[in-house]
């Protein structure tokens, strides 16, 4: 009996040995914030079921996996009240970090007060918050591309078709028309591709004319129908170009093309659509010659970059090229740069 007590005091003794290792373990874990594995990450993001979004979304599940770090993503549904009350979760779960796709961009204020209060970083992407709002504080960085830049890259696909086609100017006036199909009122991404891709056209030497110009707020049905009206109310005849502020919209208007037996394969009925994002689609598209041009946003390395600063932030790193492998200006931003795709290039970004 004494030899059991004796063994059992010994197995004990052990035991409380191990815990205290262990407890020690984990302090100096937590002290030196180097283990990913308790870093989490919320991420809200404006839709789930944007194309675009999707391929965000997908990147960044995969860097937080490459990371070890774990990410929680949940659908704002396009709803700004619905987003403000999923960060309020995020932060009462105790999320290390907060990685936000904004429903409205002009919103962001209450959101990055809330992140401040709890001394956490925050990182938005795509929909870049207005400067006052980034200004305000020290641990909030944005990650997403110049849209003036896609806007040039989308009227230099144009401009090019043109000059390759005498014939697309239908009615020989030297004077393009076009129908724009553009994004979501306010969003920066439509304001300026929208502007920018009429300067790039006039730059390379040609005058234009806007026959008709709405929103599709980025989705294709919304595009199909826009487009249909388009063409109902202005005659196919007239339009000679399509420039849509995305490659959801621009498939939507090939659609309704289709439908009038437009870009099909028939050289004689056919007018030059353009978008941006390069989503699979879209580049599909392209390979069957619906589509004229896109233009690469870089989903891939947006959603990297967003994860690589959150999870860097979350450890108490500095953030820089050495820590999260990307350029940062001014230290906050993150800009991936746009790459026009034509017919020369798409296949280099078909998966």
């Amino acid at each position: 009996m004494k030899k059991v007590k004796k063994l059992l005091a010994i197995a004990l003794s052990v035991t409380a040995v191990t815990a205290m290792m262990a407890g020690c373990g984990n302090s100096d874990s937590k002290k030196s914030g180097d283990s990913g594995s308790k870093v989490l990450i919320g991420s809200a993001i404006y839709k789930f079921d944007d194309t675009f979004m999707t391929g965000v979304r997908n990147a960044m599940q995969g860097e937080a996996d490459k990371q070890g770090v774990t990410l929680e993503l949940v659908d704002s549904q396009n709803k700004q009240p619905t987003q403000n009350e999923q960060v309020d979760t995020f932060i009462t779960k105790g999320v290390n970090a907060l990685a936000i796709n904004p429903v409205d961009r002009t919103a962001a204020a209450p959101i990055i007060k809330k992140a401040k209060d709890k001394k956490l970083p925050i990182v938005f992407l795509n929909r870049e918050p207005e400067k006052a709002d980034m200004d305000s504080y020290d641990k909030v960085w944005y990650v997403g591309a110049k849209a003036e830049e896609s806007g040039k890259l989308s009227g230099e696909i144009i401009s090019d078709y043109f000059k390759a086609n005498k014939g697309a100017d239908k009615n020989g006036d030297g004077v393009i028309q076009y129908v724009m199909l553009q994004g979501e009122p306010g969003h920066q991404d439509a304001t300026l591709r929208t502007e920018y891709s009429i300067k790039a056209i006039e730059e390379n030497g040609f005058r234009t004319e806007k026959l008709a110009a709405d929103t599709a707020m980025w989705d294709k049905a919304k595009a199909t129908d826009l487009m249909k009206a388009f063409i109902t109310g202005q005659g196919l005849d007239k339009i000679e170009a399509v420039i849509c502020n995305n490659d959801d919209m621009a498939l939507g208007a090939i659609e309704a093309l289709k439908a009038e037996g437009y870009n099909k394969g028939d050289a004689a009925k056919y007018i030059p659509v353009v978008g941006v994002d390069a989503t699979a689609p879209a580049l599909q598209a392209m390979k069957e010659g619906s589509l004229l041009g896109t233009v690469l946003n870089d989903a891939d390395n947006q959603g990297k970059a967003t994860v690589a600063i959150a999870a860097a932030a979350a450890k108490g790193k500095e953030i820089n090229k050495d820590t999260i492998g990307y350029d940062v200006t001014d230290g906050k931003y993150v800009w991936i740069p746009y790459v026009k795709v034509t017919v020369d290039n798409y296949k280099d970004f078909m998966k």
